[in-house]
């Protein structure tokens, strides 16, 4: 597999340095990706990034996850309008091992020549002194040339400190370190990364007379403007601590139209031919959302497991509906208030279960649920109330502890579209 063809007909390369397709197509080569450690997880923002990882692995090359351990204690300018807060050490070092885990669930790190390896760059610079640095580095680049980077001339109404200013040097220096100690050649990156990947092949080639080669993808944006991997809650993270398996899936099944087929060339490892089949049958019944069930199903099961996907899917049809009492016992907690949050949740104390409730009295007097007795009962008659996705039949019913999910929750439907949580405590 051509390594810069795949990225191409994805959709997923921006920039490219003159000569970098010929050095793929000669050898095995080493290239990275850098990733800073602002938080314990990375997200779907991230997951582009990764992807080119697997491509490059996938292709026969050698993929390099740098983590950034000195980096992150510096802040990256690149498309950043102020500078950000800067994180202790402790706090790297947890985001360290958090993202390190992640990027281990991609990438082969046992398959010979070409395996996976993650380095930090806190490795090369905790000892590397302010005067050796200024020596050794800071006089192979000019003021001129690091004034002319965009991330630099964006910021120069706003102000800039030395500290950002300075970090295309030391990303710079990352890619000069691994080209002399890692023999590699190749580093990849968003495309508001151009100017600090390039930073470093100028210093391979003013330090070293070497030559070191750049590929950037595109920032993903999405059709209706909004930013892609955020939601009113915020990031989409790769965590399942920080963002259910359910909500992650969602995400994707909620795709535009206009999205999910750049979407699926990104995220997912099917072929041209694969994607340009499911393109045409979803084109002749868009309204089936064929391509955003095959996205959501492909990177749900690759950044979580394939239980998690069907974990998610059996969640997702009890939200519309389609759910029986057997899927609702099945799903964990966290899923459970993942489907119904924002739904009105009613307590009431787990010992008045014991000896039961009078669903009457369960569903008007313990949780206001319906204003009377006499409603009540005119829409059980009806047939339009579902505890636990089951029909109420009769107004005598008698519930007890037994009907608690989880040993806590208990759902409520009133008509098709009204949903109440009865919480035990």
């Amino acid at each position: 597999m051509n390594f810069i063809e795949e990225l191409r007909w994805r959709g997923m390369i921006h920039d490219i340095m003159p000569g970098t397709e010929e050095q793929m197509k000669k050898e095995m080569t080493s290239g990275y990706i850098g990733f800073d450690p602002t938080a314990d997880s990375l997200h779907i923002g991230s997951l582009v990034q990764i992807m080119i990882l697997v491509h490059l692995q996938k292709s026969g090359h050698k993929p390099f996850a740098l983590v950034g351990g000195a980096t992150g204690m510096v802040g990256d300018p690149s498309g950043k309008s102020k500078e950000r807060n800067l994180l202790t050490r402790e706090i790297i070092e947890a985001n360290l091992n958090g993202v390190k885990k992640q990027l281990e669930k991609f990438l082969d790190f046992n398959c010979g020549a070409n395996s996976a390896e993650i380095v930090d760059n806190y490795q090369w610079f905790e000892n590397f002194s302010f005067l050796d640095f200024i020596r050794d580095v800071g006089k192979h680049i000019t003021v001129n040339y690091m004034m002319s980077k965009d991330s630099v001339q964006k910021r120069l109404e706003s102000g800039m400190s030395f500290t950002e200013f300075s970090y295309q040097l030391v990303q710079g220096y990352d890619f000069y370190w691994l080209y002399k100690n890692k023999n590699c050649k190749l580093q990849l990156g968003g495309s508001d990364q151009w100017g600090n990947i390039v930073t470093g092949t100028e210093l391979i080639r003013r330090k070293d007379g070497g030559e070191a080669f750049a590929v950037t993808s595109p920032l993903i944006k999405k059709a209706d403007g909004s930013k892609f991997g955020k939601t009113e809650e915020g990031n989409i993270w790769l965590d399942k601590d920080r963002t259910s398996p359910y909500k992650f899936y969602q995400y994707w099944i909620n795709s535009a139209d206009d999205d999910v087929k750049n979407y699926i060339r990104i995220f997912t490892l099917k072929t041209k031919e694969e994607i340009d089949a499911l393109i045409e049958t979803h084109d002749k019944e868009p309204h089936m959302r064929i391509l955003q069930k095959e996205l959501a199903k492909e990177v749900t099961t690759m950044v979580h497991s394939k239980e998690d996907y069907e974990s998610a899917l059996e969640a997702s049809e009890i939200l519309f509906g389609k759910g029986t009492t057997e899927t609702l016992s099945k799903i964990d907690e966290s899923t459970f208030l993942s489907i119904f949050e924002g739904v009105p949740v009613f307590d009431i104390e787990f010992n008045s279960l014991r000896s039961g409730i009078n669903i009457l009295d369960l569903l008007t007097e313990k949780a206001s649920v319906f204003p009377s007795k006499g409603e009540l009962r005119r829409t059980i008659q009806g047939g339009g109330v579902n505890l636990n996705k089951q029909k109420i039949e009769s107004a005598e019913m008698t519930v007890n502890e037994t009907f608690l999910m989880n040993k806590k929750y208990m759902l409520v439907q009133k008509g098709k579209k009204n949903n109440f949580i009865i919480r035990a405590i």
